[in-house]
């Protein structure tokens, strides 16, 4: 199949070493005091006030837990706090500690630091340190190689000229455009490029900018690495809590994308910042799935969006009006059905430097992509005659084009076809003509 690109055979036996190369994985150490975490000690007051407001009472040990920083400097805040008789002792606990609960006083103050800032939860990061992690993680430094990328397409089948393509653009670590037909599975490559930069990330859960709270961690965008090391609450962990170690995150986003999802979007009942999607993005990629379709127009966007790409930053506001200057670190992918010339004009086709063309599959990487999908799909076997009825009879005759998508699609409704009828699973004329009935017809 000479221009069939079988571009692996496990797809994750890469990503734990593909962005280790040339330098130290970046790992955020854990703090001693919360002079060295960055925080004042009103802010730690008032996330141990309202915790303990939430929660009724709590050990010490809990608190630092779930504040995420180090049981060293609390038994002696507490005790200060117990002291103003903000904090009272409900308990004692194990270990020479104490379960806390808040007195009057203290449960007027938790209300009044809710009133300015509801959050509840891990203790936020200084925005500087979010800044130099970004920068010993950036996806900039790393440079994939040829079997990085196929290791990453593994699960795909796609022409040798497309793979060419995608390993200089994914290289550059720069926006690029995929467009092409629909269903030649632009979405499905842009989705599994983030696995040729490898490894993990971390970023931090909450970020402190200039007195305000911005949730950065996102568990609907962010998958977590899951750790082996001992939990906080029993003080065994060699990171800082206020961390969170996930995947390079891909981040879609189709056609539901708003001018306003490129913004801090501020809660004005909790009174805390959401970051935008370019931003959770960061050390990724960031996906415009069916760009064109959005309810702003191709050239808004675009124009948001014109010098972060050409500079690597960008400028965001916080609700007090003040801006500030983010990393844009992310490979920017355009995923389109439409000539990216229809869309935006050269001056913004110069910013993205690579168009490539997801294109039609041949008749033979089709028939690969027939047998290669169903074994997956429980098929003992493939009909080679049947496979022919399909292609002369429902592509040639009609003059129909080819897409990538279509042999698991038609596969399933066959599959599906089987099951409920009870019968065997296997390809034959009867059941191609009912998946092709059902697949291709339109009111």
């Amino acid at each position: 199949m000479s221009g069939l690109a079988i571009v692996g055979s496990d797809s994750h036996s890469l990503l734990d070493v593909a962005g280790m190369r040339g330098r130290e994985p970046f790992s955020p150490t854990p703090v001693a005091t919360f002079e060295e975490a960055g925080l004042n000690h009103t802010l730690v007051e008032s996330l141990i006030l309202k915790l303990l407001f939430v929660e009724g009472q709590a050990t010490g040990r809990k608190i630092a837990a779930e504040l995420g920083l180090p049981f060293g400097p609390f038994p002696e805040f507490l005790r200060l706090l117990k002291n103003q008789q903000i904090v009272t002792y409900a308990n004692s606990a194990a270990a020479n500690d104490f379960h806390y609960s808040l007195t009057d006083v203290g449960r007027a103050r938790a209300r009044g630091y809710a009133e300015e800032c509801s959050y509840v939860g891990p203790a936020p990061v200084p925005f500087d340190d979010y800044l130099k992690a970004v920068s010993a993680q950036t996806i900039v430094s790393e440079h994939p190689h040829e079997k990085d990328l196929r290791e990453a397409l593994a699960d795909l089948v796609l022409s040798e000229a497309t793979v060419r393509s995608l390993g200089p653009a994914i290289n550059s670590g720069r926006g690029l455009f995929l467009y092409g037909p629909p269903g030649n599975g632009k979405t499905s490559i842009a989705e599994r490029i983030t696995r040729c930069f490898g490894t993990s990330v971390w970023i931090p859960r909450v970020i402190l900018i200039e007195g305000q709270l911005l949730k950065l961690f996102d568990l609907a965008n962010h998958e977590v690495v899951e750790s082996t090391e001992g939990s906080g609450l029993l003080g065994g962990c060699d990171h800082d809590q206020r961390w969170v170690r996930i995947r390079r995150p891909t981040i879609v986003a189709g056609g539901e994308l708003r001018m306003e999802d490129l913004e801090i979007r501020f809660d004005p009942m909790t009174r805390v910042c959401e970051a935008p999607l370019q931003l959770k993005s960061n050390l990724g990629t960031f996906l415009i799935d069916d760009f064109g379709r959005q309810r702003m127009q191709p050239v808004e966007l675009l124009n948001r969006w014109i010098m972060p790409l050409e500079n690597r930053f960008d400028f965001l506001s916080l609700p007090t009006g003040k801006k500030f200057r983010v990393p844009f670190d992310q490979l920017i992918i355009f995923s389109t059905n439409l000539e990216p010339r229809e869309l935006v004009d050269e001056a913004f086709l110069r910013r993205i430097p690579y168009k490539i063309l997801a294109e039609d599959p041949t008749e033979e990487m089709f028939r690969g992509m027939l047998h290669r999908f169903a074994p997956k799909l429980g098929f003992p076997r493939i009909d080679d005659a049947a496979v022919d009825y399909m292609i002369n009879h429902h592509y040639k005759a009609v003059g129909r084009p080819f897409r990538c998508c279509q042999p698991r699609d038609l596969l399933l409704q066959v599959r599906n076809y089987c099951i409920y009828n009870d019968l065997p699973l296997e390809l034959n004329r009867e059941y191609v003509d009912f998946a092709v009935a059902g697949y291709f017809t339109v009111m």
